[in-house]
């Protein structure tokens, strides 16, 4: 397939995700109004909501009482504060904005594909985001999961271009310069991840020991490294110097890490979220952000160090949770919604182990696009779990998935044209 026809199937792939997320959006803002309901999935889209009111009006950036300033992180409310700008607190024209932004992401899976693969395998692997029943149905909903796919992509994209650069600069006498641009580049779409997930801090410090242990030579691999995590530090550094400013502590992600910890590790934890504790204690009432948030993670760790066994079959119960390929929530217990997620999350995690064995003489494409699902089983094995949090770590595994289907399909002409010409 030439350059210029995938640009228009692509074009064509990219168009129909839209037009299936905007749909989508249309049907639930309908019946949620009907109902007189604002969020489908409640208690974070409201946080969310308030917050991006707040920028909008010029108020602190905070939520609840006593006012919890290092709560949420600024990313998905600076989107929403946009759109409420221009088109008021308007849900419908949110939910369309996140809507185009999951149509986005498939173009950045299809860069993905045929840097890695092939035309076909970034077209495929395009098609593949853009049919997705729980990326259509996320995309309608004010959380951050649709906005930090598009992030996390990109940064993905950025650290598979600092593996290529150094593979060339070792290969040739190229100069560094275009190096030193990309990683810090990287850094900087990580910390646009951080902005929308805190969790995807880590990445960087990942990244850069990766390439310190695997690059060669290490000497490049270390400078990489390190212009990684400058770029990730330099985008952070105006909200860590805003939390020591209405905090006195500097604080690159938030002070909600504890409480979440501790929704995960305690006496009455079963895998799914339930902050009720955090309503009952009103620890709020008598304690700094900061101080509780070291309470919950001190409540945490010692209960993990005194319950071991419970903690096992915890992770258990979270990594069911997480890999399961039909909903957890009860609002979403709903046969047909649980068939649509089956057939197309178990023959996609079928067609990844495929296309994960046909390019396993390929380290970096594996550890690069199949990594972040495992990075965050490995995270909610400790936290709370669901379908939720897997989500996005889906579209860069949809790659992996496009390579199987592509080899399946070309095995299968192969095959074809050989019984041809053996029956010919």
């Amino acid at each position: 397939m030439t350059e210029t026809r995938s640009k228009k199937w692509l074009l064509l792939i990219v168009l129909l995700a839209l037009v299936l997320r905007v749909g989508f959006v249309f049907w639930l803002q309908s019946k949620l109004d009907a109902t007189d309901q604002k969020f489908l999935i409640a208690g974070d889209a409201e946080g969310y909501w308030e917050l991006a009111r707040s920028l909008v009006n010029g108020d602190d950036y905070s939520v609840h009482q006593p006012p919890r300033y290092v709560h949420r992180m600024p990313g998905l409310p600076v989107l929403l504060s946009a759109s409420m700008s221009i088109f008021g607190e308007s849900f419908l024209a949110a939910r369309l904005m996140l809507a185009t932004i999951g149509a986005l992401t498939c173009w950045l899976v299809y860069l993905f594909g045929k840097r890695i693969h092939s035309l076909n395998v970034g077209l495929v692997a395009a098609g593949l985001v853009a049919v997705s029943p729980a990326a259509i149905g996320f995309s309608g909903l004010i959380l951050s999961e649709t906005a930090f796919g598009f992030a996390m992509v990109l940064s993905l994209l950025g650290l598979h271009a600092i593996v290529v650069e150094l593979d060339e600069t070792r290969k040739t006498a190229r100069t560094q310069r275009r190096l030193w641009l990309i990683s810090i580049l990287t850094g900087l779409a990580i910390a646009l991840g951080v902005y929308m997930k805190p969790s995807w801090v880590l990445l960087g410090p990942i990244a850069a020991l990766l390439l310190v242990v695997f690059m060669k030579p290490r000497s490049r691999g270390f400078l990489a490294g390190v212009l990684i995590l400058s770029g990730m530090f330099l985008g952070l550094a105006p909200w860590g110097v805003r939390n020591q400013m209405v905090s006195g502590h500097f604080k690159l992600t938030t002070f909600w890490m504890g409480p979440s910890l501790y929704d995960g590790l305690n006496p009455n934890a079963t895998g799914d979220s339930d902050m009720r504790f955090f309503d009952e204690d009103q620890l709020t009432l008598e304690m700094s952000e900061y101080e509780v948030d070291q309470e919950y993670k001190r409540r945490a760790i010692s209960f993990a160090k005194q319950n071991p066994q419970r903690v096992a079959k915890l992770a258990v119960s979270k990594l069911w949770r997480y890999w399961k390929p039909w909903p957890n929530a009860e609002q979403f217990n709903k046969p047909w919604i649980g068939i649509g997620l089956c057939l197309y999350t178990i023959p996609l995690l079928a067609l990844a182990a495929w296309g994960t064995w046909v390019t396993r003489g390929h380290f970096w494409s594996i550890v690069i696009l199949a990594g972040p699902i495992f990075y965050f089983a490995g995270l909610h094995t400790i936290f709370v779990s669901s379908l939720r949090y897997r989500l996005p770590a889906e579209a860069p595994l949809c790659v992996l998935a496009a390579i199987g289907l592509v080899s399946v399909v070309n095995f299968m002409q192969k095959h074809s044209k050989d019984d041809s010409e053996i029956t010919g």
